[in-house]
């Protein structure tokens, strides 16, 4: 039984399925989702207060938040972050 993946490491695994950008992009919007929970549930904030301190609205919140929606704006996650008094950082890594 031939294993082309063995010894590889899973991103080795995705990049030959052709699929890495799309689940690094996945995952990084799913983490961005949990901390903004996080952040919010600390807070005390609702989307809806999100919402309004972004001056857009819950439906609109909620698309920046789907882990599945990875076209998000540098404009948006600014705003996003300075709706709860965070800063936002971006890195190469």
């Amino acid at each position: 039984m031939d294993n082309s993946y063995s010894g590889s490491n899973f991103d080795d695994f995705l990049e030959g399925d052709g699929i890495l950008e799309d689940v690094s992009a996945r995952a990084q919007k799913r983490l961005l989702a949990l901390q903004m929970a996080d952040i919010m549930k600390e807070a005390h904030l609702t989307k809806t207060d999100v919402a309004a301190k972004m001056n857009t609205s819950r439906s609109q919140l909620d698309r920046l938040l789907d882990p599945e929606n990875s076209s998000v704006t540098l404009d948006s996650l600014f705003r996003l972050a300075q709706s709860v008094g965070r800063q936002l950082r971006v890195e190469f890594a």
